[in-house]
C-alpha cells in the first residue's frame, strides 16, 4: 500500500536496527515509551502504524480511534496484547516477528528439558552448599525418549531442529496445519501425542481455545506419566491442575519459563489473590521442576533478529 506518509508510534524498546531501517526507508518514527493508554488514544490518529511490545493492551478502544492505521506490529511472537481479530476486521495489518526468536526459544527449551533429565538445578544448589550426592542426582537420557510437542509453527519446529541429534522420536500436533512431517519431527493426532508421549513441549499461543488448554483433565489423557515444557504462555497451563499432577506424579517433572500469574504488562510475577500466593509457593516447594522468568526468546541475538525482521515486515506493508 503506497502512501506518502509514512509515520509510526514506537512506544516500547527495541533494538536501534528497527528505527535505523524504518529512517532509512523514509519513514518517520516517534519513540514514545512513556505513552499511557491515555497518551495513545489521544494521538493514534496523526500515526500509519504503531509498534508495541507487551506493556499496553492494544483494545477496542485503542483500534477505534487509529483512524488512519495501516499496521499494528509487535516485536515478538506472540499476539496476545493485541486484539488482532478487531484490528483486523478494521483492515490493520497485524505483524510478529517469531522468526526472530524462534532460535533462542528452541535452545532454552532444550535447556529446560536437559536441566530436568540430570537435575542439573537440584544438584547445582546442592554442590553450593556442600552437598554431594551422586546416586540420587542421577540422570536419565533424551535418546529413545518421545518428544511431543503441540504447535509446529516456528517455535514448535526450532524446538524439534535442535533435538534431531539426540536420537529421539520427535512427534508433533497442530490443530491448525497438515502434512508438516518434516525431517525433525512426525505429524501425528492428538490421541497419539496423548498414547505415546514421554516428554510434552507446548508452542502454542495464548487464546480462548488455549486457555488452560493443560488442565487436569487434559493431563490424565495421557497413557504414561510424562514430563511437561512449556515455553509459551502461561495461561496455557492451569497451574492449579499441574501441581496437583506433580504431586501424584502424573506429571514427573516440569520446565517451565512462563507461569499462569505472570504479569505481561509488568514483566513480573503477581499475587491477585491468596490462592494464587498459595499455588505459586506450592509450585516454588517441588523440587523437580525448573523455572526461568520468560527468558526463552530473550537472547542478545534475538534481540536484534526481532527487529529486523519486524522492520522488514512493516517495509514491505507499503511497497504494495
Amino acid at each position: 500500500m503506497k502512501r506518502d506518509s509514512k509515520k509510526i508510534l514506537l512506544i516500547d524498546d527495541s533494538h536501534s536496527v528497527l528505527k535505523e531501517k524504518l529512517l532509512s526507508n523514509g519513514f518517520t518514527v516517534d519513540y514514545h515509551p512513556e505513552y499511557t493508554k491515555q497518551d495513545i488514544i489521544e494521538h493514534i490518529p496523526n500515526y500509519d502504524g504503531l509498534i508495541v511490545r507487551s506493556k499496553i493492551q492494544i483494545d477496542r478502544e485503542i483500534i477505534d480511534k487509529a483512524t488512519n492505521l495501516v499496521f499494528i506490529a509487535r516485536s515478538g511472537a506472540g499476539m496476545d496484547s493485541i486484539d488482532t481479530e478487531y484490528a483486523e476486521n478494521k483492515d490493520i495489518k497485524c505483524l510478529n516477528s517469531p522468526e526472530g526468536n524462534r532460535d533462542a526459544v528452541g535452545e532454552h527449551t532444550l535447556g529446560l528439558l536437559l536441566s530436568l533429565f540430570n537435575k542439573i538445578n537440584i544438584a547445582d544448589n546442592q554442590v553450593r552448599q556442600g552437598i554431594w550426592l551422586r546416586e540420587e542426582n542421577r540422570g536419565l537420557e533424551i535418546k529413545g525418549k518421545t518428544i511431543g510437542i503441540i504447535g509446529y509453527g516456528n517455535m514448535g519446529q526450532a524446538f524439534a531442529k535442535r533435538l534431531s541429534g539426540f536420537d529421539c522420536n520427535v512427534i508433533a500436533y497442530d490443530k491448525y496445519k497438515t502434512n508438516y512431517s518434516d525431517d525433525y519431527a512426525k505429524e501425528v493426532s492428538l490421541q497419539e501425542i496423548f498414547r505415546y508421549t514421554d516428554v510434552l513441549s507446548l508452542h502454542v499461543p495464548l487464546t480462548q481455545e488455549t486457555h488452560y488448554m493443560v488442565d487436569i483433565e487434559f493431563i490424565n489423557q495421557f497413557s504414561k506419566p510424562f514430563y511437561l515444557l512449556n515455553a509459551s504462555r502461561g495461561k496455557v497451563v492451569k497451574l492449579k491442575d499441574l501441581i496437583l499432577a506433580l504431586k501424584n506424579s502424573k506429571v514427573l517433572g516440569a520446565g517451565l519459563d512462563v507461569l499462569e500469574y505472570e504479569s505481561m504488562s509488568l514483566g513480573r510475577l503477581t499475587s491477585p489473590s491468596p490462592q494464587a500466593e498459595e499455588e505459586l509457593q506450592a509450585l516454588f516447594k517441588i523440587p523437580n521442576t525448573v523455572l526461568s522468568p520468560h527468558v526463552a526468546g530473550w537472547t542478545i541475538e534475538s534481540y536484534y533478529k526481532l527487529a529486523d525482521v519486524l522492520a522488514d515486515k512493516i517495509i514491505d506493508c507499503f511497497k504494495e
